[in-house]
C-alpha cells in the first residue's frame, strides 16, 4: 500500500490534535497540577499545523506523507502517555513518552531529508 493512501488520515489527525490541544489548554487552566496537561497541549498545538502543512505538501515533497505519519504517531504516543500519567493510570508502557519523542524527532528529520530531493512533478 502506498503512503498516499494515508493522506486522509493525516488531515484527520491534524484536526484531532488541534482540537485536543485547545481542549487540553482549557483543562490546564482550571486545575491544580497542570504540568502534564500543559505539555500535552503544547505538543498537540505544535504538531497539528505541521501535519496540515505536510498534508498540503504531500503531492510535492517526497517525504511529506511518511514524515506526517511518523510525527502524528509520535505525538499521539507522547501525549497519550502524558495523559495516562496525569489521570493516575501510570505510563502506557515503559519508555512510551521517550519513544513518542524520538518518533517526533524522526518525523522532523524526515521532513528535513525531503528538502534534499527534487520536488515531485504535480502530475504524479
Amino acid at each position: 500500500m502506498r503512503l498516499a493512501a494515508f493522506r486522509p488520515l493525516i488531515l484527520l489527525l491534524s484536526g484531532i490534535l488541534g482540537a485536543s490541544g485547545v481542549g487540553l489548554a482549557a483543562a490546564a487552566s482550571h486545575g491544580e497540577d497542570v504540568r502534564l496537561l500543559g505539555s500535552a497541549s503544547t505538543m498537540c498545538l505544535a504538531h497539528a499545523p505541521v501535519l496540515l502543512g505536510l498534508w498540503l505538501a504531500g503531492q510535492r515533497l517526497r517525504t511529506a506523507n511518511l514524515a506526517a505519519l511518523v510525527l502524528g504517531g509520535g505525538t499521539l504516543l507522547f501525549v497519550g502517555d502524558l495523559l495516562s500519567r496525569h489521570f493516575g493510570h501510570g505510563s502506557l508502557f515503559p519508555m512510551a513518552a521517550p519513544t513518542g519523542g524520538v518518533a517526533m524527532m524522526a518525523g522532523w528529520l524526515l521532513l528535513a531529508i525531503g528538502s534534499m530531493f527534487p520536488e515531485r512533478p504535480m502530475h504524479e
